[in-house]
Parts: C-alpha cells; sequence; structure tokens
C-alpha cells in the first residue's frame, strides 16, 4: 500500500514539528511548509490532503485554497483548516471554497489525527459514491456537462470554476435527477457527519450553483421541508 503524502502549511515552526512527528508515528509520509509561497514552490498534486493555517503572510491560506481549487490538477486535494479564527462566518468562507474540515487552536494532536483520517476515508469513499452508471465518466444534461474525471463543469462550451463541494453537490443532484434528496440525504454523500456542518451550508453552495451555471440553475429546484433536486 502506497503510504500517504501530507503537507503542513503553517507558519508556526514547533507545532509543526510536533503534528509532523506525530502523523508520521501514525505511518504517513509528512511535508511541512511554513508559508503558502514556500507550499506552492512544492509539486503539491502528489499531496494526499494539506492542512493549511489560515492566518500566514502576505497569501494567506483562504488564498491559497483558492488557487488549489481553481487548479485541475490540485481541485481534488483534501483541505483541513487548522486556524485560530473561529467565527461562523470564517467556517462557512472555508467549507464553501470546497476544505473538507476545519479545526480551531487550540487543538489536541489526536483531534488533528483523527480528522484526518476521518477525510482521507470520506475522500476515498466520494470516488467511488459519486461515481455515475454514464459512460466516459460524464453527467450531461442539454449543455451542462460535468467532466468526472477532470472534475470540470461546461455550460454551454464555456468551463465554469466550481469549488470541489459546489461539483460534487452538483454530481450528486444531476445523478439523482427526477428525484428530491433530503438533506441528511446530501450531507451523508457530500459531506460527513464527522465535519461541522452548518444548516445554512447546503443552502448557501445551491445559491451559488445556481448563479454559476446560469440558465441551468432554473434545474435545481427546492422543496421546502423537504429537500432539493435536479428536474429531468
Amino acid at each position: 500500500m502506497t503510504t500517504e503524502r501530507l503537507l503542513i502549511v503553517d507558519d508556526e515552526e514547533t507545532l509543526c514539528e510536533v503534528l509532523k512527528l506525530n502523523l508520521e508515528n501514525e505511518g504517513y509520509d509528512v511535508d511541512i511548509a511554513f508559508s503558502a509561497e514556500q507550499a506552492l514552490t512544492l509539486d503539491l498534486k502528489n499531496y494526499s490532503l494539506i492542512l493549511l493555517d489560515i492566518m500566514m503572510g502576505e497569501i494567506s491560506g483562504i488564498k491559497m485554497a483558492k488557487m488549489l481549487k481553481s487548479d485541475v490538477m490540485t481541485a481534488d486535494i483534501p483541505i483541513i483548516f487548522c486556524t485560530a479564527r473561529d467565527t461562523e462566518d470564517d467556517m462557512i468562507l472555508g467549507l464553501n471554497l470546497g476544505a473538507d474540515d476545519y479545526i480551531m487552536k487550540p487543538y489536541t494532536v489526536r483531534n488533528v489525527i483523527a480528522r484526518v483520517k476521518s477525510v482521507l476515508r470520506r475522500t476515498a469513499k466520494q470516488k467511488v459514491s459519486i461515481a455515475t452508471p454514464e459512460k466516459n465518466n460524464m453527467l450531461q444534461v442539454e449543455e451542462l456537462k460535468l467532466d468526472l474525471e477532470f472534475k470540470r463543469c461546461i455550460v454551454d462550451g464555456e468551463e465554469v470554476k466550481l469549488a470541489k463541494k459546489e461539483f460534487e453537490l452538483l454530481a450528486y443532484l444531476i445523478s439523482h435527477r427526477g428525484k428530491i434528496l433530503s438533506r441528511e440525504q446530501i450531507l451523508s454523500k457530500v459531506w460527513s457527519d464527522e465535519v461541522i456542518v452548518l444548516d445554512r451550508t447546503i443552502d448557501v453552495n445551491i445559491t451559488r450553483l445556481r448563479q454559476k451555471i446560469g440558465e441551468y440553475g432554473k434545474y435545481i429546484i427546492t422543496r421546502s421541508g423537504y429537500g432539493y433536486g435536479f428536474k429531468d
């Protein structure tokens, strides 16, 4: 079995070394970058997960996450934000960028290890669960296309940038088009019960999707008290 490679990006050197030691004891191959600038010099596509601080230097963790999610080569890498910023808006922003978890400082090493294992398990399952029987790894509704292999959304021939969770949510809705999916079903497939998911997180992602996919946004329907669906 190939050892999973993790990257810690944080400007607190002592904290990084402690995390690195403990994660390596769990069998992971761990690298450290003390700034986003340093991290971006690495071959990031080879990492299985990135632990990312928000408050760093000129390039913040938020800005780095946006850069990763906008690049097809790194868009699927799970991100766990580790930060002292703990307001609801910060959590929503991080999750809407496509972060897979959000850990607030101070935290215990045991908690970080548990979250890392959880995210890696979940993302491994998602690679299978979001796959559909449609051939060529492509979901298509008229001129709205989702390339499941390269994680691209194409609307009327133009690529539309979607955050990781937006892409997975849209893929899940389209692959079950014609059905109303409850919030619980959506959370179990696109988010994990082990991740802090605020009540309005799904609503925010639905709103953003409708805006981004233009005229096809009308295909995403809301059934108050029941959930969401994608019309046939």
